[in-house]
């Protein structure tokens, strides 16, 4: 956990307050979950700008800071402006340790150099960058590590072939889904089709050769 934001409480909510905090440089956001009641808050609009390109704040959990207590909380979700991009509003969820939380993880692919279908000219093709996983808040994996150098190409890897970190459990049970395939690409066929066409069985001889040879 890297990300470690000040926050400022809101004594009132409502779009009127929300504004406001706009027009004093703040995102407005809310605090909820924990058994505990929903709290208003505000953070500095530049703060959440370097979390956000960080890489480490969305779907992350993170600690929030008022007047010196610290605050563990997951990063729920940022709604952004249409047209500028730029983020409106914060949902934080409080959590501990040990709190079960289902994260989407990134996928990072490896052996693709030793994967006979890619070795064939065959392309990885990717169906999730992103593994959504169930595991304590504390223990978010920074991402789940797919092993395809045993793809040759129409192969698949699915889920259940993937090994995930301890504690880390599928958040998808109801099936197994396709992770990413091994297709076969413009190159690859090319070289199959001129192999078909120059394989000449035993026995066979052109008419110019069989002329020549009567």
């Amino acid at each position: 956990m890297s990300v470690v934001l000040d926050v400022v409480v809101r004594d009132e909510t409502g779009t009127g307050n929300a504004r406001e905090a706009r027009r004093n440089g703040m995102v407005p956001g809310v605090i909820y979950g924990g058994d505990k009641a929903p709290v208003a808050v505000g953070v500095k609009y530049n703060e959440v700008l370097k979390a956000i390109n960080s890489g480490q704040f969305l779907a992350n959990m993170i600690e929030l800071t008022h007047d010196g207590k610290p605050q563990k909380v997951l990063t729920k979700d940022v709604q952004f402006h249409p047209v500028t991009d730029a983020p409106m509003h914060l949902d934080f969820y409080r959590v501990t340790e040990k709190t079960i939380i289902d994260v989407d993880v990134t996928a990072v692919f490896v052996g693709e150099e030793d994967s006979p279908g890619m070795k064939r000219g065959g392309a990885l093709n990717v169906v999730r960058y992103n593994i959504e996983v169930k595991c304590p808040a504390g223990q978010i994996p920074d991402s789940i590590e797919i092993d395809v150098s045993g793809l040759d190409i129409g192969d698949a890897i699915h889920l259940s072939d993937v090994k995930l970190p301890a504690n880390v459990k599928p958040g998808i049970t109801d099936r197994d889904v396709t992770i990413a395939t091994v297709v076969a690409s413009r190159t690859s066929k090319t070289e199959d089709e001129e192999g078909e066409d120059g394989e000449v069985e035993a026995g066979d001889v052109p008419a110019t050769a069989q002329t020549e040879e009567g």
